[in-house]
């Protein structure tokens, strides 16, 4: 008999909360936060510069940096003059590690998979600037403030740079350094808790959403023990947009969009401006909430990107990625792809948006300008027609755009949810029954997922949703898509984590004293070291198991030792 002996089924090692003396290092506060701030600006011989980024000891690579001077500037045929905010993603070097990965795990264990801080990417959030100006060489000044973070907080991110922006852009350096020093002194980001960040005279107050909550369920009021002068500014999501303004050129079409999105289809968002561009990409990303999408997205791209070669290559499929442009050079270099979403400014007809249709994509010449969203795809699932109806009708009504974007992003929510459940379902009976696990055998395996299983169960229970058409079809095409692939070994990872906990209990509850009693010493020894190596795992994998559960686990170590002769008492507590 061979107790507690299980393989270490957990691919990725997470790495342990992050220490007092890690929290007290500099710059730590504001790591939590953001990676950097920069200011591009535009040099008459070197083009886009960076002209500074704090704090100063950032360690950006030459690649990241150029890549930031391009995303950071609209492109020349945008024509933004004035102020301009809008946002982007980019690939962070290979090799390059975060420098506060303690805090970042501990924060992505209780966040929500949609807003878990990035391992392999940095979210951008740009103010732009462009006005006239006789002073300047080139007649305009063009500057832009940019906030680099792992966080996809794109309201909170909008809202800090509209208020240091402007200020930074008449008083300049001094005042940015201001800034991050008071952006050290916030608290960290922790989801389930209201807080208060203050910035120059300003005070935001923000709730992350925690992984427990239910999603587009009432945020929980937390009661204020601060007397905040001034009164802060309440920021009602710190990730969510006006999702109705993003789609209202495209509501006949949402039904569609939806699908794109949750079978990772490769698509390009053509916009009129970087605004438009990385907004609807946004949009489009968080239209499958609460399933993370899994595939790459690009709020804002330009030629100038490191992946352009890579994304644009005729010699095989378009990859799963979402790009947001806005350069009429890539409708010739998009042609081939299947999806092209061509927004311009909006349009009425009469009180309603006018709406985009739906074309073929060999009309989509190379210097087309026309609207319309260019694809071939067929939805498996038929149009909610009441859906949008009722947002037509709220446009008439002159129901506010908070309201219309309430409906419908819990329209999508519900969806999604819909789909997801069966899956749920399913694999909840793919988990080992709780009486298998037993202290004294290794933790039993989850049995593995058959697709042609799940679809025999599928056409006896089926979404409990009203929306007709081919959900087998669909359910079929997802098992190809990347965001299957990132659900299921998500979920996996959690089950696999569950059945962990359990033999730990089932472990913390025997006797093990008793067991010993007529083992051998080689045998005693093997048990203690298999105990520390469970907790050791417990803790480094950060198990949702109790503390105290943890340290009974130390104490039966510790009394199995006692029991053993001095002299191996002595080697075993030396380890």
């Amino acid at each position: 008999m061979d107790p507690f002996d299980s393989a270490d089924s957990l691919e990725e090692p997470s790495r342990s909360a992050a220490t007092d003396t890690e929290i007290s290092e500099p710059w730590s506060r504001f790591s939590a936060w953001l990676e950097c701030v920069c200011v591009v600006t535009f040099d008459l011989e070197l083009g886009q510069a960076i002209e500074l980024i704090y704090p100063y000891d950032v360690r950006l690579t030459e690649k990241e940096k150029t890549s930031i001077c391009y995303l950071s500037f609209p492109d020349s045929y945008s024509g933004c003059l004035g102020d301009t905010q809008f946002s982007f993603r980019l690939r962070q070097s290979v090799g390059r590690s975060s420098s506060w990965f303690g805090q970042e795990d501990a924060y992505n264990k209780d966040a929500p998979v949609a807003l878990q801080k990035e391992h392999a990417h940095f979210h951008g959030y740009v103010y732009f600037r462009q006005v006239k100006d006789a002073s300047v060489k080139r007649g305009y000044f063009q500057k832009s403030l940019v906030v680099v973070s792992r966080l996809p907080f794109v309201n909170l991110f909008h809202s800090l740079v509209q208020v240091i922006a402007p200020e930074y852009f008449e008083k300049l350096e001094p005042c940015l350094e201001t800034v991050c020093n008071e952006i050290d002194q916030w608290p960290a980001p922790v989801p389930g808790q209201t807080l208060n960040l203050p910035v120059m005279g300003v005070v935001m107050q923000v709730r992350i959403p925690s992984r427990d909550e239910t999603p587009g369920g009432s945020p929980v009021k937390q009661p204020q023990t601060e007397n905040l002068l001034p009164a802060p500014t309440v920021l009602p999501s710190v990730h969510e947009l006006d999702l109705f303004k993003c789609f209202q050129s495209v509501l006949i079409h949402v039904q569609m969009l939806w699908e794109l999105m949750l079978l990772g289809e490769p698509v390009v968002v053509m916009a009129p401006s970087p605004t438009v561009s990385s907004e609807t990409v946004l949009a489009l990303v968080s239209s499958i909430t609460p399933l993370r999408y899994c595939g790459d997205y690009r709020p804002y791209f330009t030629i100038h990107d490191s992946e352009f070669k890579e994304y644009t290559t005729r010699t095989q499929a378009p990859p799963n990625v979402i790009l947001g442009v806005t350069n009429p050079f890539f409708i010739k270099t998009f042609q081939c792809w299947p999806h092209i979403i061509r927004l311009g400014d909006l349009k009425m007809s009469g009180d309603l948006p006018k709406q985009v249709k739906l074309k073929k994509l060999a009309k989509l010449k190379s210097l087309d300008t026309k609207t319309g969203i260019y694809t071939a795809y067929k939805t498996f699932l038929h149009k909610d027609k009441a859906l949008i109806k009722r947002l037509l009708k709220g446009i008439q009504k002159k129901r506010p755009s908070e309201a219309q974007s309430a409906i419908l992003r819990r329209h999508l929510l519900e969806q999604t949810q819909s789909f997801i459940l069966p899956l749920e379902s399913y694999l909840e009976s793919l988990m080992p029954p709780q009486r298998s696990v037993s202290p004294w055998k290794t933790p039993p395996q989850i049995r593995p997922f058959s697709q042609d299983e799940f679809m025999k169960n599928l056409e006896q229970e089926g979404p409990q949703l009203t929306l007709k058409g081919d959900w087998t079809g669909l359910y079929r095409r997802f098992f190809r898509s990347p965001n299957f692939d990132g659900w299921y070994r998500l979920r996996h990872r959690e089950m696999t984590q569950k059945v962990e906990r359990l033999h730990l209990e089932a472990i913390c509850a025997a006797d093990l004293l008793t067991w010993t009693k007529d083992k051998s010493e080689v045998e005693i020894v093997d048990l203690i070291l298999k105990l520390r190596e469970k907790l050791m795992r417990a803790r480094k994998h950060q198990l949702p198991v109790k503390e105290e559960l943890l340290e009974r686990l130390e104490k039966s170590i510790q009394t199995i030792i006692s029991s053993l002769p001095e002299d191996l008492q002595t080697v075993l507590r030396r380890q």
